[in-house]
């Protein structure tokens, strides 16, 4: 095995081991929490996490653009006075901006729960704000051991703080919201232990450089718009759901969304360590590389979907509370197929090859069709099945038409791969709608199998590609 290779795998353990503390505190959480606060309280826990999930659009692209624009980097040869500038320029902005939205919390909310989430979300946005420059230089320069030390941190540091309130019984969503916030901000002090000669660079070297704050936000506010709306399209449709039913369906729905994403850490783990390496692969190896990953991303998303009916039993019995919220797997479970697929390989090659305005574009396209329909589902028929299938729908149709455009970028043909997942989807999301039973696994099964047998050619052309990356000097 080569050195590369060595190198990827050790990246990959890190950061898979640090997705999968994430995942099993997450899981307990989502386990163990709503058996033991009100459905009302955790809707509004639900609501600080979905507030809080769009506070990395409020640097502006400014992080986005140094990720962007140092991709590829070695840390050791990065200009540290620069960073250590613009880092501590970040800071202001966002202590700037912290403030305000801490004053119009009081005036624009009447509700006592809705202002308090508010405002944890703006000490949120405060802290993971100046946090996501030491990472995302980190991710940018290929130190993942550190990345993943740092969110390990942080997601040890929450469960430590959450269990022992459980054991004396002293369980509050507001409490609950507060070790998210210790969590966070011990994850950045130890982020800034790792880039502590950047942080701590002689402070007389300090200066503005607005010049350089422009280019970074300018090249990276085209990735923020695009993030945004990504965020947005699943956004949406939570707000129509919020708006249009009690915060109670708010929150089982959020649930079964919560579920769903559960499934997108490992994909993650591989996203993270894989855009530093493309900037360094030269161009002529792009093709193959996306198809090779692409056959067994696909192979292993596909073959995931069979848990559902067990993960789903599981839990109608752990929380019989949620069950109807539950339900709604059947429609969302397959989102990490198109979710997955855009992490990993669409958004990852269409960063490396420096694409970021077509990635915002093709968002904006599905954000809108977002909006179309839950104003159809949730405003004007108000059903609920509808509105959740959207979701699908929408972030499948995104998939696609980025999909489509990248393999012309690549000069690759994946227009039956698209069909074959396309039907896959439809199978399974029929099957486990109305079927409720056993059934389900076997009838998925055999539809698998059938993908294998079509698949089996450039399975095997992959496989052999794969050894001869590993194998390679």
């Amino acid at each position: 095995m080569n050195s590369r290779a060595i190198n990827f795998a050790k990246n990959f353990s890190y950061t898979l081991l640090s997705n999968l503390v994430s995942l099993v505190i997450s899981t307990l959480v989502v386990l163990i929490i709503p058996r033991l606060i009100g459905v009302e309280e955790y809707g509004y826990w639900q609501l600080y996490l979905f507030y809080s999930s769009y506070v990395g659009f409020l640097h502006f692209g400014w992080n986005d653009g140094v990720y962007l624009r140092f991709g590829g980097e070695h840390y050791n040869k990065l200009d540290k006075r620069l960073f250590h500038s613009q880092f501590y320029m970040l800071a202001m902005s966002q202590l700037l901006l912290f403030v305000i939205l801490f004053i119009l919390s009081t005036l624009i909310f009447k509700n006592e729960n809705r202002t308090f989430v508010f405002q944890m979300t703006a000490i949120c946005m405060l802290i993971v704000n100046i946090r996501y420059m030491l990472l995302f230089i980190l991710q940018a320069t290929n130190r993942i051991v550190e990345y993943s030390r740092i969110t390990i941190f942080d997601r040890i540091s929450y469960a430590i703080l959450i269990t022992c309130f459980i054991f004396i019984n002293l369980v509050d969503y507001k409490l609950m919201i507060v070790f998210d916030l210790v969590g966070k901000l011990l994850s950045l002090i130890y982020a800034i232990y790792f880039c502590r000669d950047i942080v701590f660079h002689s402070f007389t070297t300090f200066y503005f450089s607005f010049s350089e704050a422009i280019n970074n936000i300018s090249v990276g506010i085209k990735l923020m718009f695009s993030n945004i709306a990504s965020k947005l399209i699943i956004g949406v449709v939570r707000f129509g759901i919020e708006r249009s039913w009690s915060i109670s369906i708010f929150g089982k729905v959020s649930l079964t969304l919560t579920i769903s994403g559960f499934m997108m850490l490992f994909i993650n783990a591989i996203g993270i360590i894989l855009f530093p390496l493309l900037r360094r692969s030269s161009e002529e190896k792009l093709p193959m590389l996306y198809l090779t990953m692409r056959d067994f991303l696909m192979l292993f998303l596909l073959v995931l979907l069979t848990v559902y009916y067990p993960f789903k039993e599981i839990l109608s019995i752990w929380l019989p509370q949620y069950k109807d919220g539950l339900f709604y797997m059947a429609m969302l479970f397959p989102m990490i197929l198109y979710e997955g697929k855009m992490a990993l390989l669409i958004n990852t090659y269409l960063k490396t090859l420096r694409k970021e305005k077509n990635m915002m574009r093709f968002n904006l396209i599905a954000l809108f069709l977002s909006i179309v329909f839950t104003v159809f589902t949730s405003a004007i028929v108000k059903n609920l099945d509808l509105a959740v299938l959207s979701i699908v729908v929408v972030i499948g149709f995104r998939s696609i038409i980025s999909e489509v455009y990248l393999s012309r970028l690549l000069k690759i043909k994946v227009i039956k791969d698209i069909v074959l997942e396309l039907i896959m989807t439809i199978l399974f999301i029929a099957i486990a709608w109305f079927i409720d039973s056993w059934n389900v696994v076997t009838i998925y099964a055999v539809g698998y199998l059938a993908y294998l047998i079509v698949k089996r050619k450039d399975l095997a052309i992959s496989a052999k590609n794969l050894k001869g990356l590993i194998s390679k000097e």
